[in-house]
């Protein structure tokens, strides 16, 4: 009894080995799928606007909302490899200076479409626009959310400038321990645009649920 006991119990590892690989790859992929699944209905969302009944929402808001939302997407994974940036790894420098580049060009179509969408949100009251109706119905959301929306978005574009700037223009040199304090700086100005970016998202959702263009 005992030496047969002793044998299932020499035998069940064995027989776990096997299946624990297979049950990891499966695990793997499941977490691909959710991931890429995940990601792909977060950028669907812009293209709710062409459900919108109002024409000006549904070609403006869905330009303006893709492009803000692509770069609020690149803005916050740039803003997270600043961390280990900060902690002196050098691996992915190659990298960050490729990605604040991209981060400021999409910035800058993100600001532009806004600059699209924004002349129709300054329309008068007689023809529907919604800042004016707002300023009547809601002054809060005018005063607070839009305000801050107006103006933070903005910092994303010199931020992004100067962190471009001078990541290809130190390369590999911005690790030395003389320029220390350029890469605090510049990591915590890509810290900074993340906010920026992720702010302005939130608050520019918020006032499109309050009134469309």
């Amino acid at each position: 009894m005992n030496e047969k006991f002793s044998m299932e119990m020499q035998s069940q590892p064995d027989s776990i080995s096997v299946g624990f690989p297979k049950q990891l790859d499966i695990a793997k992929v499941s977490v691909y799928a959710l991931s890429f699944l995940s990601a792909g209905m977060f950028l669907f969302l812009p293209f709710v606007n062409l459900l919108h009944p109002s024409p000006w929402q549904r070609w403006m808001g869905t330009i303006h909302g893709f492009a803000s939302l692509l770069a609020t997407v690149v803005a916050v994974y740039a803003g997270h490899l600043a961390f280990p940036l900060l902690r002196g790894v050098n691996k992915i420098l190659p990298q960050m200076r490729t990605l604040t580049f991209w981060s400021t060009f999409i910035a800058f179509l993100g600001i532009a479409t806004g600059n699209l969408a924004y002349m129709r949100y300054r329309a008068g009251l007689n023809f529907g626009g919604a800042r004016a109706w707002l300023k009547e119905n809601s002054p809060l959301v005018q005063y607070v959310l839009m305000e801050y929306h107006e103006f933070t978005v903005l910092f994303t574009l010199p931020l992004g400038v100067a962190c471009t700037w001078i990541l290809w223009h130190y390369g590999d040199s911005i690790l030395e321990k003389e320029n220390r304090p350029v890469l605090t700086a510049t990591c915590v100005a890509l810290m900074a645009m993340m906010f920026f970016a992720m702010g302005g998202l939130v608050t520019g959702l918020g006032v499109a649920k309050v009134h469309a263009l």
